[in-house]
């Protein structure tokens, strides 16, 4: 597994085995799920817990996200799978939701899948202080 840091270059690492785990249960006939994805990058440490709390934190568009809920194919439709590795690191890391890079993990998204529009196109950059 990946060592989880709060960084781009370990985003860049998930977004990436995220598309491979898609594409590696879809040849499988299996569904493309948090707790599926968990099972296979963690074994024995995706335990109900872990994967309930990863779950309990991935929240898009309002709606609680259960761990047998297909994910969509992070290239082309990344909300919730960024709120997925989002949730993932803060758990793994043991840190809040509110402490993981969200700029270095839209900036990652953009690294992994270059021919995609980017996360947060429209939004405005904050400026140094």
């Amino acid at each position: 597994m990946i060592k989880m840091e709060n960084n781009e270059a370990c985003f860049v690492q998930l977004w990436l085995r995220l598309e491979r785990t898609r594409q590696l249960l879809g040849m499988q006939y299996r569904r493309f799920c948090i707790r599926r994805v968990l099972q296979l990058w963690l074994g024995d440490e995706a335990t109900d817990d872990f994967i309930w709390e990863v779950c309990f934190n991935t929240v898009v568009d309002d709606e609680q996200v259960y761990g047998l809920d297909e994910l969509p194919a992070p290239a082309l439709h990344p909300r919730k799978c960024r709120e997925f590795l989002r949730s993932l690191v803060a758990v793994k890391m043991g840190i809040g939701m509110r402490k993981v890079d969200l700029e270095a993990l839209d900036r990652a998204y953009s690294v992994a899948f270059p021919h995609s529009t980017p996360l947060n196109v429209n939004k405005k950059r904050r400026e140094p202080p």
